[in-house]
């Protein structure tokens, strides 16, 4: 997150970018900006901001059956849902729609999907190529030669390939080779041997013979097929980068030519594999993981054909389980769902559809959806409130009392070229190349994959488009990128409770003003600080500056490590540290640009007996709350960069002085009452 200077004219900024409009003349609907009843205030605000905040709400919100969460994120994304369907099913039901245009391409897909008589009839049947080309292998050449063609649907047995900027020439788009082949959610389920781990094995082992087994495999040989894909994920899991490490850009750039590459696992033809893959011009490749890539070359040579041959059957269904009849989906579900998260019944099936129909047909539904919800005044304002942001970090920067000149000047060169994207693209994407039919439901799922891998990869050796999104509109996040230096906020998350043109400042500042706050962040946070303005790793730091950088970076580490969420499960405080770096210095920064948005006016008098600066710290803890079922709170501390709700909201207050002048109660004594030599000040 970060912060910005907002001037007088911060209401108005806010003002029509929250609500969704679906025309001139409907009715907008209004959403609270804090409802007190929500809280729990026999807590103490210096023992558990995130339970005095949300107590109440999270004991009356218990989650569903058909869902691992419920959170303000699941509340908004579930309010997106019915926008979406309104557009889809308005869609599928049109009787005079041109073939092959837009609105036939939504409702051929989305009635595809929810043809279910149809998918049951056909089974795995629309699959028999996919198939017929593993029953044809042969010898090694043909393992890869059938792992490549896999690739062009993005099924990646072996590896993730796809194009991204080249790190160190950020006007230059290169190919990009990324660790894969594993089912089970980051390589440490393969090893760590505490009980809830162990028994994840065991019933991963169940699953996959099961797998085998609706493939029509006797029992005796489905737990063979079973025992043989354990063996050869562990494998590749020994070989992989830690979740950790992945975070790591300098360890994980490592551009070579496709002449190197051979030498570097050199029983694997690439010359081959890129020509079957379609692009037999690739010069140089990014390989994120060496150490994976010598496995895959060494198991290229020691597992028996056969073995292979039952690594790309279980590739192939579990890629497709979710999207084929009752007896697959429910088996996948099982396991992904149930067993890994907790969740107790499948959602309802227009929801999974919609789902996959708005991801496949991305910026097709994106274009309707902010024709329809997002007027073109809420995107300037959205602009405009960012900029004042920016400001304000800026200011923050040149206040840091551990940064010195030379890197001040280098940090702030770098705020003033980040780039803003909001809303919506300037430009659509085209997508008249991808043919989508009433035939197969798996099919169009596997044809838009392919219509994706060759978009991504037709880039290769192109110029960087400055236009392209990594999201679609109507996805209800934002983010960062480091290669463009840009954050970008699609229109779905500019809604309440984090945009709400009814709330008072305070709470905006609290809500999206953090969400801006913290993508800003994230180009100074341990990962993003490594790249420069234009987007390039490079190193801009002085020696001392990043000593400092990486002591006060360390307090936030120890800190998190000590959070406890579940017994015996802790959040690991190198994983999250880019989030939390984000989240501290998002809050701090949109705090710091609300005060210096009130300079010259009236105070705010206080509202339901809070003050302005308390009702923006509720604000914070109020887009943050969750329920979470333990499964998926196990998992998610082992694989999720961002920190559980609650040491999101309890990890930040803590440690900025602001809250303590905001809630003078907090006093040391208090159970999270943290000392202020023990507070990080990093932006």
């Amino acid at each position: 997150m970060r912060k910005l200077f907002v001037g007088v004219l911060t209401l108005a900024l806010l003002q029509g970018c929250s609500n969704k409009v679906k025309n001139t003349t409907d009715s907008v609907k209004k959403y609270p900006a804090f409802d007190v009843q929500n809280m729990d205030t026999t807590i103490k605000p210096g023992d558990d901001f995130f339970a005095y905040t949300n107590g109440t709400w999270l004991k009356n919100n218990p989650i569903p059956a058909d869902k691992n969460s419920r959170s303000t994120f699941d509340g908004l994304f579930e309010r997106n849902r019915h926008d979406i369907k309104e557009i889809i099913e308005e869609a599928a039901a049109s009787k005079d729609a041109q073939p092959g245009s837009n609105t036939e391409k939504i409702g051929t897909f989305y009635n595809s999907g929810m043809d279910i008589l149809s998918i049951e009839q056909k089974g795995i049947s629309p699959l028999k190529m996919f198939f017929d080309k593993i029953e044809s292998i042969r010898n090694i050449d043909d393992v890869l030669s059938v792992g490549a063609y896999f690739q062009t649907y993005r099924i990646s047995p072996f590896f993730y390939l796809f194009s991204n900027q080249d790190s160190k020439n950020s006007t230059s788009v290169i190919a990009q080779c990324y660790q894969a082949g594993i089912g089970l959610p980051e390589r440490d389920y393969y090893f760590n041997n505490d009980e809830s781990t162990k028994k994840i094995r065991e019933k991963y082992i169940i699953h996959l013979t099961k797998m085998f087994e609706l493939l029509k495999d006797e029992h005796s040989i489905a737990e063979k097929n079973a025992e043989t894909v354990m063996k050869m994920e562990t494998q590749l899991a020994g070989a992989s980068f830690t979740n950790v490490e992945n975070q790591d850009p300098q360890k994980t750039y490592n551009k070579i030519t496709v002449e190197a590459l051979n030498k570097l696992a050199p029983d694997i033809n690439w010359q081959s594999y890129f020509t079957k893959v379609g692009y037999p011009g690739l010069s140089d490749i990014n390989i994120y993981q060496p150490s994976f890539i010598k496995e895959l070359n060494n198991m290229m040579k020691t597992v028996p054909v056969d073995d292979w041959k039952t690594f790309l059957r279980w590739h192939l269904i579990k890629s497709t389980a979710a999207y084929l009849g009752k007896d697959f989906a429910d088996q996948n579900f099982d396991f992904y769902n149930r067993t890994l998260s907790g969740q107790e019944k499948m959602e309802p099936r227009w929801k999974l559809v919609l789902d996959v129909t708005s991801g496949s047909l991305g910026e097709i539904i994106g274009q309707l959806y902010v024709k329809k919800y997002f007027p073109p005044v809420a995107k300037q304002k959205m602009t405009d409130l960012v900029m004042n942001l920016k400001r304000s970090l800026k200011q923050r920067i040149e206040n840091l009392t551990w940064m010195g000149p030379r890197t001040k000047q280098e940090a702030e060169a770098k705020l003033d070229k980040m780039g803003v994207k909001v809303g919506y693209p300037d430009k659509w994407r085209d997508y008249s190349g991808l043919v989508v039919s009433p035939q197969s439901y798996v099919l169009n799922i596997l044809n838009s994959a392919a219509f994706e891998f060759r978009y991504s990869m037709d880039k290769v050796g192109k110029p960087v488009d400055p236009t392209e999104w990594g999201m679609t509109p109507q996805t209800v996040n934002a983010y960062y990128n480091p290669n463009r230096n840009e954050i970008v906020f699609p229109a779905g998350i500019l809604q309440p409770p984090f945009f709400n043109m009814d709330a008072d400042d305070a709470i905006n500042y609290g809500a999206i003003g953090m969400v801006i706050g913290h993508e800003m962040t994230h180009g100074f946070d341990n990962t993003g600080r490594q790249y420069d303005k234009d987007g390039n790793l490079r190193d801009w730091w002085t020696k001392e500056d990043s000593k400092a950088f990486e002591e006060h970076t360390n307090m936030l580490v120890d800190e998190y490590n000590h959070y406890e969420v579940l017994d015996s499960a802790f959040v690991n405080g190198k994983l999250t540290l880019g989030e939390n770096i984000a989240d501290l210095g998002g809050c701090t920064v949109a705090y710091n640009a609300y005060k210096l948005s009130l300079q010259g006016k009236e105070a705010p008098k206080p509202i339901d007996g809070f003050t302005n600066f308390q009702r923006f710290f509720l604000s914070y803890a109020q887009i943050w709350r969750t329920n979470m079922r333990e499964k998926e709170l196990r998992k998610r501390v082992k694989t999720d960069v961002h920190s559980p709700a609650k040491a999101r909201i309890n990890g930040v207050v803590y440690n900025m002085p602001e809250f303590y002048a905001a809630f003078p109660i907090v006093k040391p004594g208090d159970k999270l009452y943290r000392p202020a030599e023990q507070r990080p000040v990093i932006w």
